[in-house]
Parts: structure tokens; C-alpha cells; sequence
């Protein structure tokens, strides 16, 4: 009796279907294992010696996450290859994996398929797959020329200070870095900017890049249109990021005006120009210009609320969002006026939006708190900075008071998941690891219960 062949119809072959949710986990998977095999070469380190497997993976999903955490020194660890690599990790990690495919499509002159383009439209939170060619073209215009005329700033500035090929190299390196809101800097010795804490250029500079970054590409296409053409996402980003940057300036200069590590030397200009510096970068580029391990814990706070909410959907930022962000607060306000729908700059808000932005933030605290106990369990400190470590690495930020330099093995595994989480966010995570969901076909009744 002949066997059956497994091409027969009884044996049929299944067709793995991934979703979207799941392309986009395995992508940046995949290019974090690649950066981290290119980091654990000799050539990659100044001294010429392999870097810890470890190491070299917390360092690329530092990257490619443009989250700015590091347990080596970025200057003084990396030759000049390592550093173009994380440099390359960054632009990546800021396009996202689907933006550079499709950019390495678009340079072979391949058609892009239709499910290229939904998990695009996934990537940037797109309601719609038309045009989407057309914006991904303008995202990688727009990052090119945002960086492109940073980095000519920047290298204006610090070519007088440090020559031509230093000044030039440090000023693409840091517009990258910034307008990708990574954080990573080649300053070294894990400075960052605390020696430029009053320099007028590089803090404008580099902040407008990181609140660039940070509005969102579908925000910056629609300041084209002027004013009256802002739809009510951009109005709520805008509004939001102005409320936010002048709060988190405004308690910064409040907290740490007497403070003798901090701004307390300063005058009054530079004690405003590093407050303000101060309440950009956690929104979501860990640069810094003040010693984050000296600011007080009320500081810190603050600075942990601004990294959890972080920057705006589509863009290089982290964070749960600022449109997540106050998307609560409209419930909150329309339960105590008494209406029914929650509204936002005189518009209604969908039920679904609610739904997303309240699973999203609930979410996020219950992650962010777990994974700052574990942290505390596994290196030994207290709940504050191991908290602050985590919001940071979750916000994509970077910021730092000196303990993800120390931190074991253990602990640098759960920054690095933290890290992931934060970059890919928890509902795409969940989706991606999830079967496929099933619409229902029925409702159940409806019955009151308690509340308050």
C-alpha cells in the first residue's frame, strides 16, 4: 500500500498567517539580535576585545528602542564603528522596522503589497490604507531634513570648540539621537550635557529637535496646512505638549531652585534654560544637563510623570502618549459636569478611543510598578529609583540616576524587556502574542452595578 504524501489533500499543508501586531514584534526582534551581534565583535569596542554578549544586547535594544539606557559608557566603551552602528540602530528604531523596509523597497523600486502597507497603518496608528506610501515617503523626508539642518547647528557650534571632524561628527550624532528622542550621547564619562547646562545654542537646539521628534509625523505633515487645517489630534497634541513642557519646566525650577548639586548655583537665566531642558528631555530623550542622581525625589517624580506619559502617537517618542493621556481626563470631566459624552476642544471622543486610551494607561501602571519590584528584589534598592529606572526605560527615555550602570544580569533583562515593551507598546505586544481575536456575534443584557 502506497503512503500518503504530505502534499496530499488529506495531509494539507497550513499556511502561517502572521498579523500585523506580530511583524512588527518579530522586526524589531530581529534587528536588535542583529545590532548585538555587530556589537559583540572586536572592531566594535575601542579596546579591541569582544563585548559581553549581554551587554552588547541591552546596548542595541537601547537603540533600536531609541531609549538612551546604557551599562557602558557610549564614548569611551565604542570605537567608531560600535558608535555608527548604534547610530544605525537609532535611525531605525526611529523610522520603525516597517518604514525602513519600506524605504529599501522604495530605493529597489518594489511595489509595496497591500499587507506592507497595513502593518504600516498599524505602525503609525492609520485609520486608513490610502496614502500611506505617500506618508511613509514623508516621514523619511521630513526625519532627513529635521536631522539634517540639527546636525549642521550643532556642528556650527562645536566645530570652534573641538575642530572640524569632531564638531561635525558630534553634531550628526546628536541631531540623530535627539530628533529620534534616543538619548545617547558621545560626551562621554556618562555626562551627557551637564557641561553645556547654560549654553544657549545646544539647549535650543537640541530641544527643539526632541519635541519635534516627539509631536508625531502625522502632527508635523498637518502643521502644513496652518491653523485653521489642524485637525483635533493635532490641536490636542500641540496643546498638550505646551501644557506639559511649561508645567514640568515650571516644578523643575520650583523643586530644585535651592538646590546646591543642581540649579542652585546658577543665575536666574540659567536656572530657567536647564528647568526647561529638563522637562523636554523626559518627553522622551534621556539627555540631560543636570545630575539626575542630585535632583530631589519630588523632582524625580515629576520627571517619572512626564516619562510615563512620554511623547505623541507617530512619532520617535515612548510613553503611554499624550493623547492617552488625556483622553481619561475627558470621562473624568464630563462625569462631573453631567454629560454624557466625554469632549475634548469641542469635539466628541469615540467610545472606542476611550476604551484603547483607558486599557493602555491601566496597563501601563500595572506593568511599570511590577517591573520596578522586580527590579527592587533583584538589585537591592529602593522603590523610588528602581521606579524611575523602569518608567525610564519604559518611556523610552533614558534618563538615569546611575543605577542601570550597576545593575546585574537580572536586572538588566528586566530593563531590556521593559525597554521592548515601552518601544513596540503593550497593546501591539499583546496582540502580537495573542491568537487571532474573534469579533462576537451577540451582546450580552445589560444590569447596573455599584461604583464609588
Amino acid at each position: 500500500m502506497a503512503r500518503a504524501s504530505v502534499l496530499s489533500p488529506r495531509f494539507p499543508l497550513k499556511r502561517i498567517v502572521i498579523s500585523p501586531a506580530q511583524t512588527i514584534l518579530l522586526g524589531f526582534a530581529t534587528i536588535i539580535v542583529v545590532g548585538a551581534v555587530l556589537l559583540s565583535l572586536p572592531a566594535a569596542a575601542a579596546d579591541g576585545r569582544p563585548t559581553r554578549l549581554l551587554d552588547a544586547l541591552f546596548t542595541a535594544t537601547s537603540a533600536v528602542c531609541v531609549t538612551g539606557l546604557v551599562v557602558v559608557d557610549t564614548a569611551t566603551h565604542w570605537s567608531l564603528f560600535g558608535q555608527i552602528v548604534i547610530l544605525l540602530l537609532i535611525q531605525i528604531g526611529g523610522f520603525g522596522y516597517m518604514t525602513t523596509a519600506m524605504l529599501l523597497a522604495l530605493l529597489l523600486g518594489r511595489r509595496i503589497g497591500l499587507r506592507e502597507r497595513m502593518v504600516q497603518a498599524e505602525s503609525y496608528n492609520l485609520y486608513a490604507l490610502g496614502g500611506v506610501v505617500r506618508f511613509t515617503r514623508t516621514v523619511i523626508l521630513v526625519s532627513l531634513a529635521v536631522e539634517g539642518t540639527g546636525a549642521l547647528l550643532l556642528a556650527l557650534r562645536w566645530i570652534p570648540e573641538v575642530g572640524v571632524s569632531r564638531g561635525a561628527y558630534w553634531g550628526i550624532f546628536h541631531a540623530i539621537s535627539a530628533f529620534n528622542n534616543a538619548g545617547f550621547d558621545i560626551m562621554g564619562n556618562f555626562r551627557s550635557f551637564t557641561r553645556y547646562v547654560t549654553d544657549l545654542p545646544v539647549n535650543l537646539i537640541v530641544s527643539t529637535l526632541i519635541i519635534l521628534g516627539g509631536l508625531g509625523f502625522g502632527v508635523l505633515v498637518n502643521l502644513r496646512d496652518g491653523p485653521r487645517g489642524l485637525t483635533l489630534h493635532s490641536r490636542l497634541v500641540l496643546t498638550t505638549t505646551l501644557a506639559l513642557l511649561a508645567a514640568g519646566s515650571a516644578l523643575v525650577f520650583l523643586f530644585e531652585f535651592a538646590n546646591p548639586a543642581t540649579l542652585g548655583p546658577l543665575t536666574w537665566p540659567g536656572k530657567a534654560l536647564a528647568a526647561f531642558f529638563q522637562s523636554v528631555t523626559p518627553r522622551t530623550a534621556g539627555f540631560n544637563t543636570l545630575e539626575i542622581g542630585h535632583l530631589r525625589d519630588g523632582t524625580l517624580v515629576v520627571l517619572a510623570a512626564l516619562m510615563f506619559i512620554g511623547a505623541s502617537p507617530g512619532g520617535t517618542g515612548g510613553g503611554i502618549k499624550t493623547t492617552t493621556f488625556v483622553a481619561p481626563l475627558a470621562v473624568i470631566l464630563a462625569l462631573l459636569r453631567g454629560r454624557p459624552d466625554p469632549v475634548l476642544l469641542h469635539r466628541r471622543l469615540p467610545t472606542f478611543v476611550i476604551y484603547k486610551a483607558v486599557t493602555i494607561a491601566l496597563l501601563a501602571i500595572a506593568f511599570v510598578v511590577a517591573m520596578a519590584v522586580l527590579l527592587t528584589l533583584s538589585e537591592g534598592v529602593a522603590f523610588l529609583p528602581a521606579l524611575f529606572e523602569v518608567v525610564s526605560g519604559f518611556g523610552t527615555v533614558g534618563l538615569s540616576t546611575g543605577l542601570t550602570p550597576t545593575l546585574s544580569d537580572p536586572g538588566r533583562m528586566i530593563i531590556m524587556v521593559t525597554v521592548f515593551t515601552g518601544r513596540v507598546g503593550l497593546l501591539t505586544l499583546a496582540f502580537g502574542l495573542s491568537r487571532r481575536q474573534q469579533v462576537p456575534h451577540f451582546r450580552y443584557p445589560e444590569e447596573q452595578i455599584y461604583v464609588g
